[in-house]
């Protein structure tokens, strides 16, 4: 049986796994039964990125999301209706925290009774069986899977299967939900699930879905990998005019949209995984007017505050990019400091759409050149402690001027970085010790052990005087005048012994 605690904490980035222990922690404070639910489960098993992490409850969730953000996490939206609180929580991880409940639809496609219940039967009232698997985080059960609907068979068959007959016209919006599964994972829907899905579009359900619940889909795709792939699905499916009628007759800028990508990549080569949710909503409303984007988010629900980061986007990336081809980031130092503060969706957006070509040399300078120095700093803090530096105020100005230098292009190998570290530090490498006399004749005596002894073909038995070899002699010699401060002369060659004549021989 495959350990999933193992498996996930191993797949967690360190700021994930320090939420999931807090969560652990809170459910024993609490004694409340809390599960690893939804997206994280589902994206563990598969294989995929972990994104989210979703809880859910068997409680009240707003204790939970009361006590996290005294430890820095930000409650981005709570649904007192479903018990359903959005996290940011610290570390900037993305998630959120639910209440278990089961809904009970009176017939099919009305709103449906809310009762608080247990996991299990949270996870039959789901859409998708993908969807329905949860990761007990209690500590009598920790690490066991629940998968009630056998979602583990349609993750390993790559289909997206729905749970119920009904469960398009209980909610249109899984129509949307669907496709995006399907092109995100690269998954084809089941067969019965696909028969359901042309029998809710014949019928128009695709109409009734709620501007609501097409915002919310729209906020998804804004955090997709692939949200080029999602709109054509979309389009191919005819679903594009739940997001807005306009939108369907002149289509997401598909063109902005992959270049926004290529930027999100190249950020995140440089250890900068920005959110792009502003540029990449503004992409796929990219075609419409000004005025007709405002008004496309206001008829999806969008908070106002959201609509006014969608629609400044624009303004606000006008600003970074003069600053940077100004004269106040001139200097690589000045231009460091000022990037650093940056917000990385307006990094992407510039490098993707600016035509300033100071400003975007600039960002990549920073993305491949400075951050890399920075980066490397821990060795210059480790050659620094090695020459004698204790920590404390001035250690740092060290690390930091060294590092100004390096801007500048100065200090870039490990040779010149060291001796810049002595300059700015101030201690100055030690003399080398001569040898005095006493180390000069243990050398001496060193090397007459080493020499004596070796003797030539027919010396004379053991116990005789030793015979040195001419090669000791002569190093023997020079040693012996090196301290008494004489040049020896260099022993002459051993005489060559004339081999005898064996034809002559022979004659004789």
């Amino acid at each position: 049986m495959p350990d999933y605690m193992y498996m996930l904490e191993s797949r967690l980035s360190a700021e994930q796994r320090a939420v999931l222990v807090r969560m652990q922690e809170l459910a024993v404070e609490t004694t409340t039964n809390v599960y690893l639910t939804g997206g994280a489960v589902r994206d563990l098993i598969s294989g995929m990125p972990i994104r989210d992490l979703d809880f859910t409850v068997e409680g009240n969730p707003s204790r939970f999301a009361r006590e996290l953000e005294k430890g820095g996490a930000r409650v981005a939206h709570e649904d007192d209706k479903i018990r359903r609180v959005q996290m940011l929580f610290s570390g900037d991880v993305d998630g959120s925290i639910e209440a278990a409940r089961e809904e009970i639809y009176a017939r099919p496609g009305v709103r449906p009774e809310t009762r608080w219940s247990t996991i299990m039967e949270d996870l039959r009232r789901r859409d998708f069986s993908l969807n329905a698997i949860a990761l007990s985080l209690n500590a009598a059960s920790r690490g066991l899977l629940l998968d009630p609907t056998n979602g583990l068979a349609d993750l390993e068959a790559r289909e997206v299967r729905a749970l119920s007959i009904h469960s398009f016209t209980n909610q249109p919006v899984r129509l949307l939900r669907a496709v995006r599964y399907g092109a995100r994972m690269e998954f084809k829907m089941e067969p019965r699930t696909e028969e359901w899905f042309n029998l809710a579009r014949e019928r128009g359900l695709q109409q009734s879905i709620s501007p609501g619940d097409a915002g919310d889909e729209l906020r998804q795709l804004a955090r997709e990998d692939k949200p080029v792939q999602i709109l054509k699905a979309w389009e191919a499916r005819g679903l594009m005019d739940a997001i807005g009628p306009q939108l369907a007759k002149r289509h997401p800028h598909y063109e902005m949209l992959a270049r926004i990508l290529r930027a999100r990549d190249d950020l995140a080569a440089a250890g900068i995984r920005p959110r792009l949710s502003a540029p990449l909503t503004y992409a796929a409303l990219g075609k419409l007017k000004d005025r007709e984007v405002s008004a496309a988010l206001h008829r999806l629900e969008y908070r106002q505050q959201e609509i006014e980061v969608v629609t400044s986007l624009e303004e606000r990336a006008q600003k970074v990019t003069a600053a940077l081809a100004g004269r106040k980031t001139a200097a690589p130092g000045e231009a460091y400091a000022f990037l650093e503060k940056a917000p990385a969706d307006l990094l992407a957006f510039i490098l993707a759409e600016s035509s300033n070509s100071k400003a975007v040399g600039k960002i990549r300078t920073y993305l491949n050149k400075w951050r890399p120095l920075r980066q490397a700093l821990p060795a210059a803090i480790l050659e620094l402690e090695s020459i004698g530096m204790a920590h404390g105020p001035k250690f740092d100005k060290v690390i930091e001027d060294l590092f100004q230098a390096q801007l500048q292009g100065k200090a870039r190998n490990p040779e010149l970085r060291l001796k810049l570290l002595r300059k700015l530090s101030g201690i100055k490498e030690l003399p080398k010790k001569k040898p005095d006399e006493k180390d000069r004749k243990k050398l001496v005596d060193k090397t007459k052990k080493k020499f004596v002894g070796k003797q030539p073909p027919g010396a004379p038995a053991p116990g005789g005087a030793p015979v040195e070899s001419p090669k000791a002699a002569d190093t023997l010699a020079r040693l012996q005048a090196a301290r008494k401060g004489k040049a020896a002369a260099p022993a002459p060659p051993p005489a060559k012994v004339a081999k005898p004549n064996t034809a002559a021989s022979r004659k004789r």
